[in-house]
């Protein structure tokens, strides 16, 4: 048995990812489709392969040389459509049936099964069919022949499986470029196109950023749940309300399992969404090793982004600051939550490697300037107020800010984003979520994160006591203490500049208008800063935020 597998495209539904990676060697538990595809083949008795090649096409031969199978690849410098490959291939081909199998999907399905159903037949080709309402345009009479491929309604979908008798080049036409469904077309007359139909057929292509994303979802967690193929429709995807990231969340479940993925979309080397994931994966892993309450890391698969972890339920902090009516049971609550922090600071700084780190490897003064200072005055000031007011206006102002935001830290692994929606509480304990963006710098910050919070607003009593309980629990003296809180002061400004602009970006770009209703807190907030810090010190920065 002889197979030719399709992967000389372009991948342009996929672009621009496939601009430097070929289609058929994106993966799927961390393991090539092609790969998949080439075991299948082998596996229900395929014992030679060719492969037509013209995208990248140096790293499917480089790749497939690796690897233990019969496999020739044919590169084509024009490329020559469905039907022209084909015809191109046609000298590797005896006088027996064959395969031809497109690079890009995935399906649980006996392949020996369809290649003695044709040789049984006098067919010149057998089209697996399956019910796919997307693509559903092959019509089938009822003995099984193919009667159009055009059909408008109640046909069904080509899996992109078919098995060839050699007696089909004798109808090929004389050109190179040329489609096989415009051959099978012109030969329905003949009754010798038939369709082998598949109801309970699993199948899915990675053909677009969103069915490849589903496909890599769904095959991590078959392989986590320990499913083979034909089981995976049988897993049940809930998709989760997100936040202000562009991640997505989902809920996997089977039987009375669950486990939570979180997709970071397609991340290829070089780029953002890659330093993301890595930071996740590297960072989550450090902190569960630690004893810091994370959820844990099971699986991932790189470039589709898909990273696999502990389900923690669906309460966050926020949910249960919310609903305490007690004040000492709400200042409890925080309690809590500020020793895992200290714990998250300190034992999370030990071993920690600074190259894990997504941006900067330590809250320095680059990153307050850049990512809290700037990011206040473009993305709230001028662009959602519209204002126009020049960073020189600022500068020296933020730049102190920003000295005083490092001076007197409590150094250690702050999170960077320690707010109520960033805790989740499962079975009464408290967990640290969206770890990513984690680095060495000041306890402080995180205090300030979680004290600030503006999705809870902790009365100003409730925030001082916990400042004290804080302090407390660090040992400090009377020095150290002073240096700290001053130093918590000037985090809670950085951090107060950062989430309005956050809200600001989120609102006016993102679309996300939800995020809109906190930004009056946050200004109220901000002059409260700066007025307790004393405005003489920081006077344009108080006069540009006083009539807001």
């Amino acid at each position: 048995m002889k197979a030719l597998i399709l992967a000389a495209g372009y991948g342009t539904r996929l672009l621009p990812h496939t601009l430097t990676l070929p289609k058929p060697l994106f993966t799927l538990n961390s393991i090539p489709v092609l790969e998949y595809l080439i075991k299948q083949l082998a596996e229900h008795g395929c014992e030679e392969m060719i492969i037509n090649t013209h995208h990248l096409h140096g790293q499917i031969e480089a790749f497939t040389a690796k690897l233990p199978f019969h496999i020739r690849t044919l590169y084509e410098p024009v490329i020559l459509d469905t039907g022209g490959a084909i015809a191109n291939a046609r000298p590797f081909f005896d006088n027996a049936p064959f395969f031809v199998i497109n690079s890009d999907i995935v399906f649980d399905l006996d392949l020996s099964r369809v290649y003695a159903a044709h040789s049984a037949s006098d067919c010149l080709a057998t089209l697996v069919l399956h019910d796919y309402e997307p693509f559903n345009k092959v019509s089938v009479d009822g003995q099984g022949n193919i009667q159009s491929f055009d059909s408008k309604t109640g046909g069904l979908a080509f899996t992109g499986i078919q098995v060839l008798s050699p007696e089909i080049f004798k109808y090929f036409p004389d050109k190179k470029v040329f489609s096989s469904i415009e051959v099978y077309q012109k030969l329905i007359h003949l009754k010798k196109i038939r369709a082998l139909v598949e109801k309970e057929i699993y199948w899915s292509d990675i053909g677009t950023t969103e069915s490849y994303s589903r496909t890599s979802l769904l095959a991590l967690s078959a392989s986590r749940f320990g499913l083979k193929q034909d089981r995976i429709k049988h897993i049940q995807v809930q998709k989760l309300a997100g936040d202000g990231s562009d991640r997505l969340w989902y809920r996997v479940s089977h039987d009375h399992s669950s486990f939570i993925v979180a997709d970071h979309g397609i991340c290829l080397p070089d780029t953002e969404s890659l330093k993301q994931l890595t930071a996740f994966i590297h960072i989550g892993r450090h902190l569960f090793s630690k004893g810091i309450p994370v959820p844990r890391i099971l699986d991932a698969d790189q470039l589709s982004g898909m990273v696999i972890l502990d389900d923690l339920g669906d309460t966050h902090l926020e949910t249960l600051a919310k609903r305490q009516k007690d004040a000492p049971a709400l200042v409890k609550l925080y309690q809590t939550v500020i020793e895992l922090l200290i714990e998250f600071s300190v034992k999370g700084a030990q071993g920690f490697k600074p190259e894990w780190a997504c941006q900067t490897p330590t809250y320095s003064k680059e990153l307050i300037l850049e990512k809290e200072c700037r990011y206040f005055l473009d993305a709230f000031i001028n662009s959602y107020l519209n204002l126009d007011v020049s960073w020189q206006a600022l500068a020296d102002e933020f730049d102190y800010i920003s000295d005083q935001a490092l001076e007197g830290g409590f150094t250690g692994l702050m999170h960077r984003d320690c707010q109520s929606r960033n805790i989740m509480i499962c079975k009464g304990k408290p967990f640290f979520i969206d770890f990513q963006s984690a680095r060495i710098g000041p306890l402080q910050y995180d205090l300030a994160s979680l004290l600030l919070d503006p999705y809870v607003n902790l009365a100003d009593a409730v925030k001082e006591a916990l400042l004290g309980y804080t302090v407390k629990k660090l040992n400090l003296d009377s020095i150290q203490e002073k240096a700290f809180i001053r130093n918590y002061r000037f985090c809670c400004l950085t951090r107060n500049l950062q989430f309005l602009g956050a809200f600001a970006y989120l609102t006016r770009v993102k679309k996300k208008i939800n995020f809109e209703q906190y930004i009056p807190f946050a200004v109220n907030s901000l002059k409260h800063i700066i007025l307790g810090l004393n405005p003489d010190r920081l006077p344009k920065l108080a006069k540009l935020v006083q009539p807001l």
